[in-house]
């Protein structure tokens, strides 16, 4: 069960729920309750032995759960509070999706300088997984982009934290999986938004040896991100379509009717096209037919630039299909994501042989460059290539593998994403992430009787004691 088919309870309640991931998998019960007030997320953390927020479901693991404990749901505290335009810069609550706050600067001619994949995130989960777009090797993770929070501690006091101010406890929450405190409002920068669409170019590549070789150039344009075939056979494998884009030139001329089929900001609205129903077999969902899906899809694809392309179905292509996670059926999924730093091309060659050789079922993978590593001790994104694969949870041999690619990712020097994380060992943890002393540094000034805890943090050692 996600958050969004969750009855939320009113404040002062505590009802026990089942909670897990985007990936539906890893369930725990808590006692969820949902403040409305700074107040009350203050009582919340001083009252209880274990809490942990959770926004909208979205992380993929268990990053917002925490079995047996109290899970406090933000989404009400979800208010747009200001537009700075001078300053360019939006504040608003912990709740706010990325969705609310894009309508909200539209009129402003201002728009996000980095969005996720999907519309549907909060604000605060956001900040605590530090995410990052098709532009991070540009612009960076949104980490880059946050001037300053509202954190609420165990210790009972919510304080205004800043580069400027704290700039320790600032950069260990970017990142920092909700275990530093419970944001409650935030104030990013933004940047002009000339129109409402996006310069698109499509390349098709024919092999992986290809595709890396086509993103490994200089790469010009603000936004990259590579499609990759996973289930095709022999030399085909990891052929892909490259997807480049820039944001729309000021003064231009807007495109013919009818280019763009979509409006805004009404296409962030968050109802989709068409959603998957509940109990939508996983079985229907078979390898055979998405490589099927995946050589159409490769096929139709066309080598063509500057294709005029709206934004919401530019930025966030799987909203169209409300509660697509459903299409895994009630096994749900894993997206396994880690990132191997520039120069290590050979080890993501390796890591891909490795999921073909294990002939493990890669339905959706998705290829990016990130640029220079910026945020707290567990902040993901590094300089490098990241790739993010959706895998059956019920593969068979799904977890070996994945300890195995854990082994190649950690031996050069790179890292698996935490808000994706559902399974790692900790012993490796300390391998992808040396900067963990900083994060428990952090943690004892904040929180000394480690009442911040989640399934993840229990799991690799996150809420204990730096040793």
């Amino acid at each position: 069960m996600s958050a969004t088919e969750l009855s939320r309870p009113s404040h002062g309640a505590r009802l026990e729920r089942s909670l897990c991931g985007w990936g539906r998998i890893s369930h725990s019960r808590a006692r969820v309750s949902t403040p409305r007030t700074t107040e009350e997320v203050v009582d919340a953390l001083t009252q209880s032995t274990g809490v942990i927020a959770r926004g909208a479901g979205r992380s993929y693991g268990d990053a917002a759960q925490n079995e047996g404990g109290d899970v406090l749901d933000m989404t009400e505290l979800n208010r747009v509070i200001s537009i700075d335009r001078e300053r360019g810069s939006i504040t608003a609550q912990a709740g706010a999706t990325i969705a609310q706050m894009m309508v909200s600067l539209a009129p402003h001619n201002l728009t996000l300088p980095v969005v996720p994949g999907t519309r549907h995130v909060t604000l605060a989960g956001a900040i605590a997984s530090d995410i990052h777009g098709k532009n991070h090797h540009r612009d960076g993770g949104l980490a880059r982009h946050v001037h300053a929070l509202s954190l609420c501690t165990p210790t009972g006091d919510c304080r205004e934290i800043s580069p400027e101010t704290d700039p320790a406890l600032f950069y260990a929450t970017l990142g920092g999986m909700g275990l530093t405190g419970v944001i409650v409002e935030a104030t990013l920068g933004t940047e002009p938004l000339a129109a409402p669409w996006v310069l698109a170019s499509t390349d098709r590549t024919d092999s992986l040896e290809q595709t890396l070789a086509v993103m490994s150039g200089e790469e010009r344009h603000r936004y990259s991100v590579a499609w990759l075939d996973l289930l095709a056979e022999d030399s085909r494998l990891g052929r892909a379509v490259v997807s480049r884009a820039d944001p729309w030139p000021t003064g231009r001329a807007a495109p013919p009717s009818g280019k763009t089929h979509a409006t805004y900001p009404g296409s962030l609205s968050p109802r989709p096209w068409l959603e998957v129903p509940r109990g939508f077999p996983g079985a229907l969902v078979r390898p055979s037919g998405l490589r099927a899906f995946n050589a159409l899809r490769w096929r139709v694809a066309r080598n063509e630039h500057e294709r005029p392309l709206a934004l919401s179905p530019y930025f966030f292509p799987l909203d169209a299909l409300g509660a697509w996670n459903r299409l895994y059926g009630p096994g749900g999924f894993i997206q396994y994501q880690f990132v191997v730093p520039s120069g290590q091309d050979a080890q993501l060659v390796r890591c891909v042989q490795l999921l073909r050789k294990r002939r493990l079922p890669v339905y959706l993978a998705v290829l990016k460059r990130l640029g220079q590593k910026f945020g707290g001790p567990l902040s993901f994104p590094s300089e490098g290539w990241t790739l993010a694969a959706d895998l059956p949870a019920r593969a068979p041999g799904l977890m070996g593998v994945l300890d195995e690619l854990d082994e190649i990712v950690a031996g050069c020097g790179g890292r698996v994403y935490l808000t994706k994380d559902v399974r790692l060992r900790r012993e490796i943890l300390t391998v992808m992430y040396p900067e963990l002393n900083r994060f428990h540094a952090q943690r004892a000034r904040v929180d000394p009787g480690g009442v911040l805890r989640s399934d993840l943090a229990r799991r690799l050692g996150l809420c204990e004691a730096a040793p």
